[in-house]
């Protein structure tokens, strides 16, 4: 568990975390529809 000594570092690195987690599912079901755009 963070202290409150940590909880910026936490914060700004879970926040990082959610980010990448996003844009990266918006660009995996992009290029999902893409391949399947093409196969089609």
């Amino acid at each position: 568990m963070a202290t409150g000594n940590d909880m910026k570092a936490h914060n700004s690195t879970y926040s990082g975390f959610l980010g990448m987690l996003k844009w990266g599912a918006l660009a995996a079901v992009l290029i999902t529809a893409l391949v399947i755009v093409l196969i089609h």
